[in-house]
């Protein structure tokens, strides 16, 4: 194809070793019609919904555009394997080079130059290596695409800023939630892939805060001005994915064990007392203290082990173990599969140990410190390996960008807090290529602050959809003291009713 003719998804020929489904290929022609106007945009499709392939068709047309040009993705480290393997299955003819050390030497790395830059079609790297590479800093990047780009949402962080210093024709990102808590998170991401568009960070800040004062429908504005550069589309449409089977969320209520309750009552009084001597500071010393005592109350509805360190894990402490054990025995005889997700690292082999007793043979567990290169044998393993019948995940680590489909049960075993964060580990399993239906359980302490929350939680999920889909949410350590003793009080009756519990 000659430098300047038009190009849309149809133009792939067989450079695309895919089929792209009908609103995939609507997507690629949106992003090349974008990068042809030399503007940027967010792909914010839903979870599971193959952003990966619609940018890899977007990689092919750039190639053929302009030969000799070099993009960037910046992803993070957990889906380096994922991309590169995505490229060398759907876009062979593609050359991707790989700027981290768990796949390129680390001397090779920081020994790039532009000239090896130019000799590859794509460069991939993660959000954490990016600040430490000159050579790609300074370089002249015809597309820079960010994948999980609720990666940046935080402007003062450093990997946001090293990102937004790339240099490049186009901006793309991708990510299947641009508003995780709060509006500021959309300013962010749009100073990446359209600087000025939203104003300044105070202007803009400023104009955040007027609107969640205002009454419902307040959004409009905004939402028209950011329509053109964001693209998203839900698995919840028919339309778009006719195929995919049903997705359930059901709340698994656990009542406490007597020594959790005490445990509980004993960190409220603690709580009450830190509070009173905190009485009139506002700053970062008490909210500090309110997010130690939440993470506290959330350790003891858990396990007592987990608060007290023990290292005693018998489940009978635990109301949450018991409930586990009986979903889990459930699955267990229909032979099928589940993931959980718990927000701790220290919660994993617990867990895992635990389940292997359920289950009767082992199952696997990936957190922060599993190796890069380990992850991907551990998903393909869970994938094919019908005698595997569990995946115990730190969400932080895994709760983007893997594939699980061969799990038809996801467990939250305790609760981020943030309902974008929870439907993208949900995600990991209901996505393309799942055939069966998704039952995501959702585990709540009842009369604890686990409850409470819970109903935090379905508030907030509706900034998101009243500014995409077309308020604010409770920030927990601002609550006035009383607000906040109320949220975390423990209704003992409920608390320990194990028949309400079940």
């Amino acid at each position: 194809m000659r430098a300047g003719a038009s190009a849309t998804s149809a133009d792939l020929d067989g450079a695309l070793h895919a089929t792209l489904r009908p609103y995939q290929r609507k997507g690629v022609d949106w992003l090349w019609t974008l990068y042809r106007l030399g503007l940027g945009g967010c792909l914010a499709d839903d979870m599971g919904l193959g952003k990966t392939i619609q940018v890899i068709a977007l990689l092919i047309l750039v190639k053929r555009e302009r030969p000799d040009a070099t993009s960037i993705l910046v992803v993070p480290a957990s889906l380096l394997a994922n991309w590169t393997a995505e490229i060398a299955r759907f876009a062979p003819g593609l050359d991707a080079y790989v700027a981290h050390p768990s796949t390129t030497p680390r001397e090779e790395i920081h020994e790039l130059r532009a000239e090896h830059l130019r000799s590859h079609d794509v460069v991939i790297t993660t959000y954490g290596y990016l600040g430490r590479l000159e050579a790609i800093a300074n370089f002249e990047w015809e597309l820079a695409v960010l994948d999980e780009a609720q990666a940046i949402k935080n402007p003062g962080a450093q990997q946001t800023r090293a990102t937004k210093r790339l240099k490049s024709r186009g901006r793309f990102a991708l990510t299947g939630t641009p508003v995780e808590n709060r509006l500021g998170d959309l300013w962010s991401l749009f100073d990446f892939i359209n600087p000025g568009l939203l104003g300044s960070t105070k202007e803009f800040t400023r104009y955040a805060q007027d609107l969640e004062k205002r009454a419902t429908n307040a959004y409009g504005p905004l939402r028209a001005l950011i329509t053109p550069y964001v693209l998203r589309r839900l698995k919840s449409d028919r339309a778009i994915a006719p195929d995919l089977p049903d997705k359930t969320e059901v709340k698994a209520y656990c009542s406490l064990s007597k020594m959790q309750a005490a445990l509980y009552a004993d960190s409220v009084r603690d709580l009450e007392q830190a509070l009173e001597q905190l009485r009139g500071d506002e700053g970062v010393r008490r909210r500090g203290v309110v997010l130690a005592f939440l993470t506290r109350l959330k350790q003891i509805c858990n396990h007592p082990s987990q608060w007290l360190s023990d290292d005693d894990w018998s489940p009978e402490k635990s109301g949450k173990f018991g409930r586990l054990r009986e979903l889990c025995e459930a699955i267990a005889t229909r032979q099928e599969k589940v993931l959980v997700f718990t927000q701790f690292r220290e919660m994993t082999r617990p867990l895992a140990e635990f389940l292997a007793t359920v289950f009767r043979r082992p199952g696997l567990t990936f957190d922060g410190s599993t190796a890069v290169k380990k992850r991907r044998e551990l998903v393909a393993t869970f994938q094919t390996d019908e005698e595997t019948p569990f995946f115990v995940i730190s969400l932080r680590a895994g709760g983007t960008g893997l594939n699980l489909t061969a799990a038809s049960h996801v467990i939250h075993f305790d609760r981020w807090w943030n309902p974008a964060v929870e439907d993208q580990a949900s995600d990991r399993a209901y996505r393309i290529g799942q055939k069966r239906n998704v039952v995501v359980h959702k585990f709540v302490c009842r009369g604890t602050v686990e409850e409470h929350v819970d109903l935090l939680i379905e508030s907030k999920q509706q900034l998101s959809r009243e500014l995409l889909e077309g308020t604010a949410d409770t920030v927990i350590t601002e609550l006035g003291d009383d607000e906040l003793l109320r949220l975390v009080s423990l209704d003992v009756r409920q608390a320990l009713d194990e028949t309400r519990a079940r």
